[in-house]
């Protein structure tokens, strides 16, 4: 018995009881879904819920005597083997050892799709990460939302949104004049121009283009400018590119915010919130009426010069998303970007959305690695494929994804490279691999899934591992829910915890001459839930479940 599957129990008995008349509550009030989770000591029960506590005050009844009516229609379901009340209306309710062990069954035959559920059924959701200027290689300061991000996008596909991961290409405006003037200058054996870009990478560039374009030493700087600046953004995009992929981090859409000023999107944007009466002129300039939606100020769209500005670019950006179908924006912005969430929540208002329901943004806090190097390539940053070189993707990925996005953090390369328990991506990874050597051993002793009798799991360590496989689909909706792969990763660790106590307790394959017996088989199916399990929610964070390690 899953923790959903005995919510959804506990909910129809409420039901049968408030249809009984035996509970004064409307059916209305009377959840579909009732919360449960592990009580603080396992002596207590399996799993505990304090919904009599929630719901007595509208049923006009003491708690304990809502638990005691709940309690008594609770001991009657198939599976459970006990109910007791504790405390002030706390139940505490114990299943049996076969209802528990079914589910190592329910994991394998799921397969992939176990942990994966509706919560968010419905939901159109455009996330934007990344979003690195297309003028330098991927470094340190974009590590956190790449990984973050990607694993953010894939929980919120596991719980049934419709995710679009996009890519923001700053390919407009001065910087993309001045990262074409800096391999220009390279071109020509001149230094880096004042403001340039330095680094290896402007050089790489430039032979880059000369090899596209030979004869462009020959042209004027005017004229070799814009040729210069298509070959080089197209070469650097391509890194950029190649870098993510090696990061295990795939977007389905490349926007390019060039695309906009071409298409006229930006004059569409000014005149479509002028329509909605937030536009307005001053001083030569046209302005957005920022202030009524919460922004600390007015914002210019468009300068006195003509010439429009970034916000103005950001307004017809969100209008792109509104109007390409997405319900849900989510932006994933750097610790310098807390001045952004009031201009962007103010530009969902004055496009007619809700800024509480169809704008999120998420910031993250810096993340530095100790012991890292400058990239003799880049000059003067640590760059993203350096430190997958030196670390490897899934160290990165998974020390990355166990943390909360707004905490600052700092990681530990000799922990990260060290074959130990105490470094967690290890711990998780090697459970898999131990797993999945304890089948293959299994298997070649003769034991195979011809039988499985849930009642014979029936030992401490079994219980543990059972009640932590089967909290996994709730843990992977709450981490959609609240945009937190991190849970996965500890409940990961707690899983693999676990499954090496079991390990250690309880053989899967008999010893020596002993024969093989439904015990034998019943105890694959677990070990192999517990590979599946892993699997899943490594998956869900980029990372690899090796074989063997």
């Amino acid at each position: 018995m899953t923790p959903e599957e005995l919510s959804l129990a506990i909910s129809a008995c409420l039901k049968d009881a408030v249809a009984a008349g035996e509970i004064a509550l409307s059916a209305s009030a009377v959840p579909d879904e009732v919360r449960v989770e592990r009580p603080k000591n396992r002596e207590h029960g399996d799993w505990a819920t304090n919904i009599a506590l929630q719901l007595s005050k509208q049923a006009a009844t003491n708690p304990r005597e809502f638990a005691s009516i709940l309690s008594a229609r609770l001991k009657s379901i198939d599976g459970v083997a006990s109910v007791d009340i504790a405390g002030p209306g706390f139940l505490n309710i114990t299943v049996d050892a076969a209802a528990a062990g079914a589910l190592a069954q329910t994991i394998v035959e799921a397969g992939p799709g176990y942990g994966t559920n509706s919560a968010l059924a419905g939901h159109v959701v455009n996330m934007e990460f990344v979003s690195a200027n297309p003028t330098g290689p991927l470094h340190i300061g974009h590590t956190r939302w790449a990984a973050l991000g990607d694993s953010i996008a894939r929980v919120l596909r596991a719980s049934g949104a419709k995710v679009t991961a996009e890519y923001y290409i700053n390919d407009a405006g001065s910087q993309m004049n001045v990262f074409a003037h800096s391999v220009l200058s390279r071109l020509h054996g001149r230094g880096v121009p004042e403001g340039g870009y330095p680094g290896e990478y402007i050089s790489e560039l430039g032979h880059h283009v000369l090899t596209e374009h030979p004869d462009i030493r020959e042209l004027t700087d005017v004229a070799a400018l814009p040729v210069i600046r298509g070959a080089a953004y197209k070469a650097q995009m391509h890194d950029i590119k190649e870098t993510l992929a090696d990061f295990g981090v795939a977007f389905d859409v490349y926007f390019s915010e060039q695309e906009l000023h071409d298409a006229g999107a930006i004059e569409s944007a000014v005149a479509r919130l002028r329509e909605q009466g937030h536009v307005f002129d001053d001083g030569g300039a046209v302005w957005l009426r920022t202030t009524d939606f919460g922004d600390d100020k007015d914002r210019v769209m468009i300068r006195a010069n003509g010439e429009p500005t970034y916000f103005a670019a950001d307004a017809a950006y969100y209008l792109s998303k509104k109007d390409r179908g997405y319900d849900q924006k989510i932006y994933l912005l750097g610790a310098d970007h807390h001045g952004y969430i009031n201009r962007l929540k103010a530009i969902a208002a004055a496009a007619g959305d809700d800024p509480e329901v169809n704008i999120e943004v998420l910031i993250g806090q810096l993340v530095s690695v100790n012991g890292a190097k400058l990239s003799k390539r880049a000059g003067n940053i640590i760059e993203l494929k350096d430190l997958i070189s030196w670390l490897g993707k899934d160290a990165v990925r998974y020390s990355l994804a166990r943390f909360p996005a707004d905490s600052p953090l700092t990681l530990d390369p000799e922990l990260l490279k060290k074959h130990s328990n105490e470094n967690p991506v290890f711990y998780v990874q090697y459970a898999h691999a131990r797993s999945r050597g304890t089948a293959r051993n299994a298997v070649a002793a003769g034991v195979d899934r011809s039988a499985f009798d849930a009642s014979l799991l029936e030992h401490a360590t079994e219980n543990e591992l059972l009640s932590y496989l089967g909290s996994y689909p709730s843990i992977v909706a709450k981490a959609a829910e609240l945009r937190e792969p991190h849970r996965v990763a500890r409940h990961l660790e707690v899983i693999a915890g676990a499954y090496h106590r079991w390990y250690d307790a309880c053989r899967v394959a008999p010893q020596g001459e002993e024969p093989i017996t439904d015990l034998n088989r019943t105890r694959l199916w677990l070990n192999d839930a517990t590979s599946q399990v892993l699997a899943n929610g490594l998956e869900l964070l980029g990372v690899s479940a090796p074989e063997r390690m």
